[in-house]
C-alpha cells in the first residue's frame, strides 16, 4: 500500500473530471502516472478498447456521475455491491471502480510488454455490468479516522512487544522514500476533496507501509509459532482497517454529495 492503487488514482481523478474542476488531459495524465498507456475494453457502444479521455467522455454520457472505489481482500468484499461475476474480477485485481449513476464498473488488469531493460507497463481497464446497491463495510471519514488511530495504537503496543518492527536497510529505504514523496507535497487527492480526506488517505498509507514492512522482515523476534501468530492477528485488523480508511476517503466526494442531495 506504499502506492496509491491505479482504481484510487482513476476514481480521484475521474471525480474531479466529472465535477469540472479539471481538464480532460490533465485527469488522463494523474490517472496515467508511471505507466505507459491505459485503455478500457466492454465500454457500452464501442467495439473495442478505447482510450481514456474517450471512456471517460463515454461514461459521462452514460449516465456516471461519480466514481467509488472498491479494495476487497479474500473474506472482504470491501466497497463491492455485486453481481458474483464482477466482485470475483475484482477480487483476483484486488482493486475496482465501481460508477455512480449507471450500473458499471472497472477492474485493471496489467500487463508489462517491451524487451529487457525496457519494460512498460499497460493498463486494460475490463468494464463490466454491477448491481445497483450500497457498497460493502464502506466507514464514513470519521470513523475510519477513529478506527486507524486506534489500530495503529494497538498493532504497534503488538508488534513492539515482539520486536517485529520492520528494520535494515531495505526498511530505511523504503521509510525514506515515503518521507521524501511526502516532502515533495505531492497531490494525494485530486481537486475537490476535503482536506480531512487527504489526511485519513496519508495515514491510511503510511500504516499500510508499516504493515507491509513489518510482514516483509521475515521471523523478525518472533520465535515461537505463538509469537508469529500473535504478530499475524495484529496485522491482519490493522491491513483490513488501512483499507477501509482508503476506501472512505476515495469515496468521501461521491457520499458529501449524496447527504446535500438528501
Amino acid at each position: 500500500m506504499l502506492s496509491e492503487p491505479r482504481s484510487g488514482r482513476l476514481a480521484a481523478w475521474g471525480n474531479a473530471l466529472l465535477a469540472g474542476l479539471v481538464s480532460p488531459d490533465d485527469a488522463v495524465l494523474a490517472i496515467v502516472g508511471g505507466d505507459a498507456v491505459h485503455r478500457v475494453e466492454g465500454l457500452p457502444g464501442e467495439s473495442g478498447p478505447v482510450g481514456l479521455t474517450l471512456a471517460l467522455g463515454r461514461l459521462r454520457a452514460l449516465g456516471v456521475t461519480a466514481l467509488r472505489v472498491a479494495l476487497p481482500a479474500p473474506g472482504h468484499p470491501l466497497g463491492l455491491s455485486g453481481p458474483p461475476e464482477f466482485n470475483a474480477r475484482a477480487l483476483d485485481a484486488e482493486e475496482a471502480v465501481v460508477c455512480h449513476g449507471a450500473a458499471l464498473g472497472l477492474v485493471p488488469e496489467v500487463y508489462e510488454a517491451g524487451p529487457e531493460g525496457d519494460v512498460h507497463v499497460e493498463v486494460v481497464w475490463h468494464c463490466l455490468p454491477v448491481r445497483e446497491a450500497p457498497p460493502a463495510d464502506v466507514p464514513s471519514l470519521g470513523e475510519a479516522e477513529r478506527e486507524l488511530a486506534e489500530a495503529l495504537r494497538e498493532a504497534t503496543e503488538v508488534l513492539s512487544r515482539l520486536d517485529v518492527a520492520g528494520s535494515g536497510p531495505v526498511a530505511e529505504a523504503a521509510i525514506d522514500a515515503y518521507r521524501a514523496r511526502a516532502e515533495r507535497g505531492r497531490e494525494v487527492l485530486a481537486p475537490g476533496y476535503p482536506p480531512r480526506a487527504v489526511r485519513v488517505l496519508e495515514l491510511a498509507q503510511r500504516v499500510g507501509l508499516l504493515v507491509s514492512l513489518a510482514e516483509g522482515n521475515g521471523q523478525g523476534g518472533a520465535v515461537s509459532a505463538g509469537e508469529m501468530g500473535a504478530r499475524a492477528a495484529a496485522l491482519r485488523p490493522v491491513e483490513r482497517t488501512a483499507r477501509r480508511a482508503q476506501v472512505a476517503a476515495y469515496n468521501s466526494v461521491v457520499e458529501e454529495r449524496e447527504r446535500w442531495v438528501r
